[in-house]
């Protein structure tokens, strides 16, 4: 048996070393964002991904030696443990494999081959199964027995070939195949269930739909699974049975006997009445799990893209939760995001007539010198912000932001606390704002699930999905690191090394003692222990820190090679960091030691040049096109100007300012073949749109990203892919002549028209 750190390298492709050394430092408790950044001489510089690889991979190859280790006492305890089934048992390196050389050995309730076997048969299906020329029918005779309940030869055979099948469907060989033909050959058959048409419409491009399992998207599995679950399809996914037979017949039927026939009439009952269920459950399983994956894959790179949105910084910010009877609920914050004031103004239904919105909103910038307004993208958004701009306030940056998952926020247990005797129309209107500021440090308190930009997360594996999130999450955290004296302890606690606890025990310690003056000071705070600062410290920031390197990603415990550097070069550490010259002087070879690498010491130096370097990029206003405002007012052919809301495998939704997200599909993406809408488009990215459709009945907008896109273009291409000029805006309604894998990978993507082309010089 191989061990579990070979085995890792060899399906990461790495260095056996660089898991050991990656698994002894996770079993110390080193987190994910401090062994690839801190760690990197020890790991042979993993990133984060394969760290996490690495992490998730060894718990999965552990949680395999438990299920082994298990069975094993199973087996020894039931005395059916031998030499041979121990060697088998050890070199199983699937659960799958496990499971299968245990279950003819595993408890189990009662089955027809168990009465059989009740009956004294046994020995008789043996014998059968053996296929070896015998006077079948006196054989057989010799079983019946009145008291056992075998009255007749028939039944004395059909109790054999009840063993017998179940002797089939329980060969770990024959699984084996199985499981590969239908992984290969299986295909997904749904159909609405009878009466449930209306009631299903949203499923109606699954009534009658087939697509090979191998090739299925993962959102229309889910899709397909999710109509099952509401019982308005019906689902299978299995592959031809003549041709599944065929390969058992090879496996078991060596005979051409009367025995012969009997495994074979067993084997036909066996596949049919066992194996092919056992098989489809099994296939079902894996589908599922592949499409959670992608999902939660999708999902977490979305999220990310999100939370490392460009922050405008600290500003004075007035924002603004939209509505038209409710009126816009106004707030002002200052530069540390505290809130200074709220009101409600009423622009869209005259109560409090127009003129006094105006004269409230120019009076507070005035009050509080404004610098930015957030309005909220939703109910009244897009009227709110033209109201805003009639206004002409100078100096003043107007921006639309996401508000997905604000009223999440604002009936949260954080944002009571937070603002126990505000309501919670300001507590979303501070979050806005708060938003616009710095959208890392406030998505932070609301749960990932709720900011609007997954695919099927309902669907998925909810614990798999959190886990994913959160290590999204705390990448996205360190990687910017966070301001020890302003952060909220939400941020705080995913700190590398910290967690909930020592974020509150921080906060605790700031309000009692003041601000940090310099990392050291961390090591105060009550059950904030060495291990724990190890691991926190160097994405802890302290603006304006006695020691000038408490501002920087340097970790503490490399403070000694940056003074030694700066000491080399006749300088103090203050002044290395602010002349660029004299860090280009720096040669990082000669402060390579047993413990610290280039790795490092090149990070030391970034750090040097960049202190608390911010990764995201820099923040740019963006604005709708004015006049568009909802969908009645698209046209066909127009060129707006959109924000990525979300990004699934089959496109990119944009908001363009009309309340209702348009979708690209993946071929209108570019002028070329899109494989990953991701390597084209990331979320909150602004880009440039053509309007190719529009269903205003359906709320649906058709757009595209290519050169010259047109609505005929548009078609033309959605045609020469089997699919219908409309639908496909969401991931619940692929067309039914979809087929993927026979996909045309057309460069443009205009087959049809090419198509033309070439007819045209032959004519």
């Amino acid at each position: 048996m191989l061990t579990h750190h070979k085995i890792i390298a060899a399906e990461l492709k790495v260095a056996e070393k660089q898991v050991t050394a990656t698994v002894t430092l996770l079993d110390e408790g080193a987190t994910v964002p401090f062994i690839s950044r801190y760690r990197k001489e020890l790991t042979g510089s993993l990133d984060e991904v394969e760290v996490a690889a690495i992490r998730d991979r060894v718990l999965q190859l552990r949680e395999l030696d438990k299920r082994r280790e298990a069975i094993l006492k199973s087996m020894t305890e039931l005395g059916k443990l031998t030499p041979e089934l121990e060697k088998q048992l050890n070199e199983a390196e699937t659960i799958s494999l496990l499971e299968d050389i245990y279950l003819p050995y595993k408890p189990k309730r009662k089955t027809r081959a168990s009465v059989a076997k009740e009956k004294g048969l046994e020995p008789l299906a043996l014998q059968i199964f053996d296929q070896s020329s015998f006077d079948l029918e006196a054989e057989a005779d010799k079983f019946i027995d009145t008291e056992k309940g075998v009255s007749n030869l028939d039944e004395a055979l059909a109790g054999a070939r009840d063993i017998i099948a179940e002797m089939i469907s329980e060969n770990a060989e024959a699984r084996t195949k199985m499981r590969t033909y239908f992984q290969e050959k299986a295909v997904f058959k749904a159909e609405v269930i009878k009466g449930k048409e209306e009631e299903g419409i949203k499923y109606k491009d699954y009534f009658e739909w087939t697509e090979p399992v191998k090739t299925a998207a993962s959102h229309r599995v889910l899709a397909m699974r999710r109509g099952e679950k509401e019982l308005i399809l019906r689902l299978d996914a299995l592959p031809p049975a003549e041709d599944a037979i065929a390969i058992l017949e090879n496996q078991f039927v060596t005979g051409h006997n009367a025995a012969a026939k009997q495994v074979q009439q067993a084997l036909e009952d066996g596949y049919k009445r066992l194996l092919e269920p056992a098989m489809e459950t099994e296939l079902r399983v894996l589908t599922k799990q592949k499409a959670d994956e992608e999902a939660i894959r999708v999902f977490a790179e979305n999220a990310r893209q999100l939370l490392l949105a460009a922050p405008m910084g600290q500003k004075n910010v007035l924002a603004i939760d939209p509505g038209f009877r409710t009126g816009c609920k106004v707030v002002c914050l200052d530069k540390q995001g505290q809130l200074l004031e709220n009101t409600a103004v009423y622009p869209h239904t005259g109560q409090g007539n127009e003129k006094n919105a105006e004269f409230v909103i120019q009076q507070l910038c005035e009050k509080y010198d404004v610098e930015a307004i957030a309005i909220g993208n939703g109910t009244a958004g897009r009227e709110t912000e033209a109201f805003v701009r009639k206004l002409n306030l100078p100096h003043i940056t107007i921006v639309m932001v996401n508000e997905s998952g604000a009223s999440i926020y604002s009936a949260s247990e954080v944002a009571r606390e937070e603002f126990p005797t505000q309501d919670i129309t300001v507590r979303g209107a501070v979050s806005i704002g708060r938003r616009l500021m710095d959208p890392l440090a406030e998505l932070v308190k609301i749960d990932p699930k709720s900011i609007g930009v997954g695919q099927y997360q309902h669907d998925v594996d909810q614990n798999k999905l959190q886990a994913s999130l959160d290590d999204t999450v705390i990448s996205c955290v360190n990687a910017v690191g966070v301001e020890l004296n302003t952060a909220s302890k939400q941020i705080l606690a995913y700190v590398s090394g910290l967690g909930p606890s020592l974020a509150q025990n921080i906060v605790d310690y700031r309000n009692t003692h003041g601000a940090f003056k310099n990392r050291e000071s961390l090591k105060k705070v009550p059950r904030l222990g060495d291990k724990a600062y190890e691991q926190a410290a160097g994405f802890l920031r302290i603006r304006n820190a006695e020691n000038v390197l408490d501002t920087s990603g340097v970790h503490p415990e490399r403070y000694a090679v940056v003074d030694k550097m700066a000491k080399d070069l006749g300088t103090t550490v203050a002044a290395l960091m602010k002349d660029t010259q004299l860090q280009k002087q720096i040669k990082p070879q000669q402060y390579v030691t047993d413990e610290i690498g280039l790795p490092t010491l090149n990070d030391i130096l970034k750090e040097l040049a960049k202190p608390g370097r911010d990764p995201r990029e820099q923040f740019e206003a963006f604005s709708f096109t004015d006049g568009v405002n909802a969908i009645a007012d698209l046209r066909v052919g127009m060129k707006l100007p959109g924000i990525v809301t979300n990004i699934t495998n089959f496109g990119a939704f944009v908001d363009i300012g009309v309340h209702q997200d348009g979708l690209v599909h993946t071929s209108q993406l570019a002028n070329r073949f899109v494989a990953n809408p991701n390597d084209v488009v990331k979320v909150h990215q602004k880009v440039e749109v053509t309007v190719v459709e529009v269903d205003e009945a359906r709320k649906r907008i058709s757009l595209s990203m290519k050169t010259e896109a047109s609505p005929k273009a548009a078609v033309q291409n959605r045609e020469s892919k089997g699919q219908k000029p409309k639908g496909d805006f969401k991931s619940t309604n692929p067309k039914p002549n979809f087929k993927p894998r026979n996909e045309p990978k057309d460069a443009d993507g205009d087959l049809q028209e090419k198509l033309a082309k070439l007819k045209g010089l032959f004519k």
